[in-house]
Order: C-alpha cells, then structure tokens, then sequence
C-alpha cells in the first residue's frame, strides 16, 4: 500500500510541474489580481496561488492588497509543501509590518512552517521517529511559537501554539535520551551522565525525565561514582517508582558490562583465553624485548658471570698520577 501511494504522489508531483507554469495576464487589476488567487486558494491550487500572489505583490507594491497578498503568500507557500519558502515570506512580513494587526498571524505561520520543515510527504506513509532525527527545525518552531504566546498572548493562534509547544518539549527531551543511550552503547559515561542530568534540569514535567534520571544512574555507576548514583536512584525511585529500569526496587542497567575478550575467547566460550590485557604504558614489542634481555642473560656462560659480591665491591681509589697517565704507570 505504501509504495501504491509513494506512486501516486510522484504521478500528481509530475502532473503538478508540467501544468504549474500558466501565463498571468497583464491586463489584470489589482482587484482581479486578488480575487484570482483566492479563487485558486479556494479550489486548492496552491501553485497557481503562489504565482498570482507573487505577480500581484510584484505589480501593485503600494495597493490596497499588497501586505494581504504577502501574509496569504505564506500560507499558500505552506499549502504547498514549500516550508521554507512559507517561513521566509512570513519572516519578511513580520520584519517589514512588525506592528500589523495580523501579525501574530505571520508569527504562527513562520512556527507552522519549522514545525513541518522534517514533515514531507513521506512521513505521512513511512514510519519516521521525529525523536530520532536533528532536532534543529523543532527548537526554531518551539521559539517561534514562544515568541507569537509571549507577544500576543490574547491572540486567537495561541492555544494552538501553547499545545504544539508542549508537544514540541516532550520532543526535544526525547531526542536528548536518545544521544544519551547512544553514549551509554559507546561506553562514554561521562557524556551520557551530561546528557541525562541536562534532561532532568531543563525538560521538567515530560515524561524524559525518568529516562534522564535513569542514565545518570547508570553511567555513575559505570563510573564508579556511588554518591551520584544513588542521589539519581533515590529520585528516580521516589518520582518514577514504575519506571521500567526497577524491578521490585533494584535498579536494572539497559545495557550489559561490555565484553573485553577477544574475538576467539568469545566464540570458544573461554576455551581459549587470549593473552591477559597489558599492564598500563607496557606494549607487546617491549614484552618481547624483555624476554629475550632475560633469555640473553641465562645463554651467558658462568665463567663470565661476575659474583654478586665482587659487583657490588667498591673500585679502589686510584692516585692522580694513576689518573694523570690514564693508568700506563699504574
């Protein structure tokens, strides 16, 4: 079914761009202009929109429809799978009319078009985890729907905007647990620690927090840092006693004590151990070269081996005609 519709959507793309480019009349009024494209709006053809809005804005700059036609052009732009071009027209409204009456209207579509900049056509048929992927077009979305309550909190928009944020935050703090699980597979504890307390400190009342105190417990106690670690479990224990990571009360890691053996001690289960891990600052080469100074040492005949005593004996004083004559008189 998916691919039926993935089909369907290329044939009305091809159609869509072999029949968008129609010629505008030139001999069209302002007035015309305007009830031509809300006629194309209204039969939801947001290409021919688009084109009559922009001939509109471009031949009658200073009309009574101008700033009307720039505020439906983001609209249409957004109707239009065109998020980009449907933030930046409402980012050029809001700069040029800041104090228009409409303009939380332009704020709310600048939030809508960021919000679904990751959101395709093809999200609506594959199943894509928004939590998973760069989370750069949710945090402008987020401030942009912050700046349309903070600026106009009356405004018939911001119900709307207030849910999506909320939706927005849960986001955002899913997308930090899952950097943080990605630094626990890797082992790098500290960072995963990071991760999971910013989500605790930053993202309070979404349901990432219990996952945030949760990896700050493991990766302390992957650290060996017991205070820490039982600080996180305590608040994990009191806040979110149903989180999956207790059981009866027990803390249960996520992931396994990593497998330090070799390749073929795994896959012989032990049966044959591979060489114990080198001490710190020791290499293989070195041990080799040590072993083969003491191999060197016990080949030597005992006739050449110097007695303990005599070694550790102090050399005569020499005189210093001795020394002058580099010993010939001795």
């Amino acid at each position: 079914m998916q691919v039926k519709h993935l089909l369907l959507i290329a044939t009305l793309a091809l159609t869509a761009a072999c029949s968008s480019k129609q010629p505008i009349d030139e001999s069209l009024s302002e007035t015309e202009l305007y009830r031509q494209a809300q006629t194309h709006l209204d039969n939801r053809s947001y290409t021919l929109a688009v084109d009559t809005l922009k001939a509109l804005e471009s031949r009658y700059p200073f009309g009574r429809y101008a700033e009307q036609a720039q505020l439906e052009l983001s609209y249409a732009y957004y109707k239009n799978q065109e998020p980009e071009a449907a933030r930046a027209a409402a980012e050029r409204f809001i700069r040029l009319h800041p104090q228009h009456p409409n303009a939380d209207y332009a704020w709310y579509m600048k939030g809508l078009a960021s919000f679904d900049r990751d959101r395709g056509l093809l999200a609506r048929f594959l199943p894509l985890d928004m939590t998973k992927r760069d989370p750069g077009a949710a945090r402008d979305s987020f401030n942009e729907f912050a700046q349309l309550v903070s600026r106009y909190p009356a405004s018939r928009y911001a119900p709307d905007a207030k849910a999506r944020m909320i939706y927005l935050r849960n986001l955002l703090a899913a997308y930090e647990v899952h950097v943080a699980r990605y630094y626990l597979k890797r082992e790098a504890y500290v960072a995963a620690a990071n991760r999971g307390r910013y989500v605790v400190e930053n993202f309070q009342q979404t349901p990432a927090v219990a996952d945030g105190l949760a990896i700050m417990t493991e990766a302390y106690l992957r650290t060996g840092l017991e205070e820490p670690a039982a600080r996180s479990l305590a608040t994990l224990k009191l806040n979110h006693p149903e989180h999956p990571s207790l059981e009866s009360g027990e803390f249960v890691p996520s992931e396994q004590e990593a497998d330090t053996r070799s390749w073929l001690s795994q896959a012989t289960l032990g049966l044959l151990e591979s060489e114990a891990p080198l001490p710190p600052g020791e290499t293989r080469a070195s041990q080799d070269m040590e072993r083969l100074y003491r191999n060197a040492l016990d080949e030597l005949p005992r006739d050449l081996d110097t007695p303990q005593a005599e070694a550790e004996a102090p050399s005569p004083s020499r005189s210093w005609w001795s020394r002058l004559s580099f010993g010939l008189f001795d």
